[in-house]
């Protein structure tokens, strides 16, 4: 049986003591395999594979050290969300696991309403993903509980007071990938809404334009829910001949996290342009599939 992997994202990237000992703690009890910390969006993305017990065990505690570490109240980023430990999804390696993920979530978010007391919200995208409840923030969240418009899916309909609230559901494999721009702000939203599904874009794709003031540059910040449907490649020259119509540069990307074997082999089969490449060609993963 093939582990499940989780990506939880814990609102802080700026202290490190503090994301290496949610890392720590996520550590004692699944296999972590990624820690990617960013100042501007003061945000936190593990990314760790196990049993179902596995990750119950480990996500419990990497989000009881977000509660006594992080404090919403004064915290300060470009990312939106609505918790300490925002958003934990589960997401199951190969699409038959898919069930087991579901069930999951299940289980992990009635275990932190359980033991943490934090109100869970299990997430459905794409109607209600992430988006969906953290959209005004922690005010207007609280604001649609206490008008009987939302209610948790788990624990109580009250936002704790430092550590907000959870989301938590199942997902397909996504790609949260970025792309950095010297130019205006303006512009990195203008390309944002060009390239998001909801306006039109590339299928699956969600896209933010933020400001990176400590990096001193604008980001098109993407989360690719159908890397078959929206080829990577296709999307960077998309947004880099729209920068260059507004004056603005490319000058990187950026992948947070880790990211399917299957879409690195269709970026090379663009760039290299070999026909019939894809991931039955790459020496590793047929070595692992002959295991």
């Amino acid at each position: 049986m093939l582990p499940l992997e989780s990506v939880p994202n814990f609102s802080e990237g700026r202290d490190r003591a503090t994301v290496d000992a949610i890392g720590g703690a996520l550590a004692r009890h699944a296999r972590l395999l990624d820690v990617h910390a960013d100042g501007d969006h003061n945000r936190s993305v593990f990314t760790l594979v196990g049993s179902e017990y596995e990750l119950a065990d480990a996500l419990l505690a990497g989000i009881g050290v977000a509660l006594e570490r992080i404090d919403l109240r004064t915290h300060e980023g470009v990312h939106p969300r609505i918790g300490a430990a925002d958003v934990i999804p589960l997401v199951p390696i190969v699409p038959e696991d898919r069930g087991r993920a579901e069930a999951a979530a299940q289980t992990i978010g009635g275990r932190i309403a359980a033991e943490l007391g934090l109100p869970v919200f299990v997430y459905a995208p794409p109607g209600r993903g992430p988006a969906f409840y953290r959209r005004g923030g922690t005010t207007e969240l609280q604001r649609r509980l206490d008008a009987g418009e939302l209610e948790p899916n788990f624990g109580p309909p009250l936002l704790h007071a430092s550590g907000g609230g959870v989301i938590v559901g199942a997902r397909s494999p996504l790609i949260a990938f970025n792309v950095n721009l010297r130019g205006p702000l303006g512009v990195a939203k203008e390309i944002a809404a060009l390239v998001r599904e909801q306006g039109g874009g590339f299928p699956g794709v969600r896209a933010l334009g933020l400001d990176l003031p400590r990096a001193g540059i604008v980001q098109v910040s993407m989360n690719v829910e159908d890397w078959e449907a929206a080829a990577l490649d296709e999307i960077v020259a998309r947004i880099e001949a729209e920068a260059l119509a507004r004056g603005a540069e490319v000058i990187g990307s950026e992948l947070v996290g880790l990211m399917p074997a299957g879409a690195v082999a269709a970026a090379a089969r663009a760039v290299l342009r070999i026909d019939g490449f894809d991931a039955s060609r790459v020496l590793e993963l047929r070595l692992l599939d002959a295991e």
